[in-house]
């Protein structure tokens, strides 16, 4: 059974998947429409196996969902509104100097 988690730990979720490029791009490509993991490799340029590990990754955040289709399995946005939040994330002016990352980001795991 599915639980609503709490405002912070979705948030928490949200970062996580985030945190890497790769999932990133999958969240994205997921935004214009779902889609076959073999077909997601493809277009991403990954192996399957990283796919696999990735979309594992997404599910267990709560951000995917599969689907199964007859033999095969779809994945897509677990909620619509996920597409948007990405949008206004995506376009969403963030206040960071270019020539300058955080220091710390290799030990902390940030930016």
């Amino acid at each position: 059974m599915l639980t609503l988690a709490a405002d912070i730990e979705v948030l928490a979720r949200f970062g996580r998947a985030l945190a890497d490029p790769i999932r990133c791009r999958i969240l994205l490509a997921l935004r214009e429409a779902p889609a076959h993991p073999a077909d997601l490799a493809d277009t991403l340029e990954i192996s399957r196996t990283r796919l696999s590990n990735h979309l594992a990754c997404l599910r267990d955040c709560g951000l995917v969902v599969a689907v199964p289709v007859g033999r095969r399995t779809r994945y897509e946005l677990a909620d619509e509104r996920l597409g948007h939040a990405l949008d206004d994330l995506r376009t969403a002016v963030v206040a960071v100097e270019a020539d300058k990352a955080c220091v710390d980001a290799d030990d902390k795991g940030c930016c």
